[in-house]
């Protein structure tokens, strides 16, 4: 019999999937959710963070994340971007912006965080970030403009990690919607792809 794997977007879902999800044998989820965990249930195995930008600071910078379902269900905490990812590709903010506190790598003050709560971290190593752009045809000249988004990222990392006779791969709270410089239509497109072999089973 195969395990079930769950991967949970942060959009709303439409049903009570809480006891699907955490009745699956592996559950990853992303940041933190838009909404409370509600109908999606509260085990994580893996929380997948960003760390750089808004999303990053807010992490750092507010008590309440740490206080969230999701990060005090985390099993395990994966940094999708190595700093030299951020320092190579990533927006810079203007001089405004720094002056305001912001800033584009918060790596360092998110271990800080999530090591002092007591979970694992794994920082992903540069290649995984280029060869995620490289499955979705973000070419090299391209990849200062256009971003994965960790949802992808964590669909993509999974499938590679889970073999197909020894897993089903669910996904639900996905709509490829978002921040203006992620590749939605591609990323929408490489799912839907997975989806027709029956390697992703989207749960509605």
């Amino acid at each position: 019999m195969k395990k079930q794997l769950f991967i949970v977007g942060n959009a709303p879902l439409s049903r009570d999937l809480s006891s699907e999800v955490d009745a699956a044998d592996y559950v990853v989820r992303f940041n933190e959710p838009s909404k409370p965990f509600g109908l999606s249930g509260t085990r994580t195995d893996l929380l997948m963070l960003v760390t750089s930008g808004k999303a990053a600071q807010r992490h750092v910078q507010d008590p309440q994340f740490l206080l969230t379902p999701t990060f005090r269900a985390a099993r395990e905490v994966m940094f999708v971007y190595h700093p030299s990812i951020i320092r190579r590709y990533h927006p810079k903010p203007n001089i405004l912006s720094r002056l305001k506190g912001h800033r584009d790598d918060w790596t360092m003050q998110t271990i800080e965080v999530v090591g002092n709560a007591g979970k694992p971290i794994r920082i992903m190593p540069p290649e995984f970030y280029i060869d995620g752009c490289l499955e979705l045809g973000i070419t090299e000249e391209n990849m200062r403009k256009i971003f994965p988004s960790t949802g992808f990222l964590g669909i993509w990392h999974m499938l590679k990690q889970c073999p197909a006779e020894d897993w089903d791969i669910r996904i639900c709270g996905f709509t490829w919607q978002g921040w203006k410089r992620h590749a939605w239509t591609a990323e929408r497109a490489w799912v839907e792809r997975h989806m027709e072999t029956g390697r992703i089973i989207k749960v509605d």
